[in-house]
């Protein structure tokens, strides 16, 4: 990425999303956190400790699945507002009678200590941030030496019957852009991980109706692109939008229902362990004629 930030995020609507987001795990999010989480399998050593970055919009069921595979396992589990936070307190503290609450995989509802984690699970959360960068450096910093990161995002297409019709109607964007894998992962080197693996996959969900459509996508998120409509539209602008859905996504490959892509990326990179210090370089530095000879001979025989 050349800038900071992503150009079609709006950092204040960002934020509203943010702070009044649904309090619970979309089934979409729920469902890319078990594909991840089977991914697991391919990583031989096991956490010592791990966080959950944002359970309750990534994934509560999913949490379940992680402690079920690190049951020995510390975790931290941070939300990073004081709603969700109550909530993830609810749903995932162990009951005041149950040992879990002082073993070793007890779950502590705090940020880690830089280099305190041997993972970081974030699950669909690095599309709707304004300053991406900004939370990939908070992760790298929270992993220890030879640690890793798992995340998922959306990706750029996304939505992309819904790009379409909106720009056939003449309408602004229906949601920001999304940031490709590539870009991710230069982002990744670029804040201190290594050996980063991104890849992706595409995703079609189908629903009945048009009012049932634009319900799922209030729960998934919201449209921060700076040039959206400037306000509130009224009843006959959903109508059309409804009637405009019902018309341009059915797919009678899936039984006439509407169909919509969404483009999920898969990542995770390593922390690498510090360098050693180099060897200081001295200004000036000699080389005996014999071992000039010698080095072109060797070059030449190659």
């Amino acid at each position: 990425m050349t800038t900071e930030r992503p150009p079609t995020i709006d950092p204040a609507a960002a934020l509203r999303w943010h702070r009044a987001a649904p309090a619970s795990s979309p089934w979409l999010h729920e469902e890319v956190a078990r594909r991840m989480e089977q991914r697991l399998q391919w990583i031989r050593q096991a956490p010592a400790a791990w966080c959950h970055w944002e359970p309750v919009r990534g994934g509560l069921q999913a949490h379940a699945l992680l402690r079920a595979r690190y049951p020995q396992a510390p975790c931290h589990v941070v939300e990073t507002t004081p709603r969700r936070q109550a909530l993830a307190e609810q749903a995932l503290a162990p009951a005041w009678w149950s040992a879990e609450r002082w073993k070793g995989g007890a779950v502590r509802f705090e940020a880690p200590a830089p280099g305190a984690v041997q993972m970081l699970w974030a699950n669909m959360q690095l599309h709707m941030a304004a300053d991406p960068q900004a939370l990939i450096a908070q992760w790298q910093q929270a992993l220890s030496a030879d640690g890793y990161l798992m995340f998922s995002c959306l990706g750029p297409d996304t939505l992309r019957e819904l790009h379409a019709l909106y720009a056939a109607l003449g309408w602004p964007p229906p949601a920001h852009a999304c940031t490709d894998m590539h870009d991710w992962g230069d982002m990744l080197l670029a804040h201190g991980f290594a050996e980063p693996v991104v890849d992706m996959e595409h995703i079609t969900l189908t629903f009945p109706s048009a009012a049932r459509l634009l319900q799922e996508l209030r729960e998934l998120g919201g449209n921060l692109h700076p040039g959206r409509f400037a306000g509130l539209r009224g009843r006959r602008w959903k109508a059309r939008l409804e009637q405009a859905l019902t018309e341009r996504l059915a797919r009678p490959e899936h039984g006439g229902q509407l169909a919509l892509t969404f483009e999920i990326i898969y990542g995770h990179a390593y922390k690498p362990l510090p360098r050693k210090p180099g060897v200081p370089v001295a200004d000036e530095s000699a080389v005996s004629l014999q071992d000039m000879r010698a080095m072109l001979r060797g070059n030449r025989q190659r």
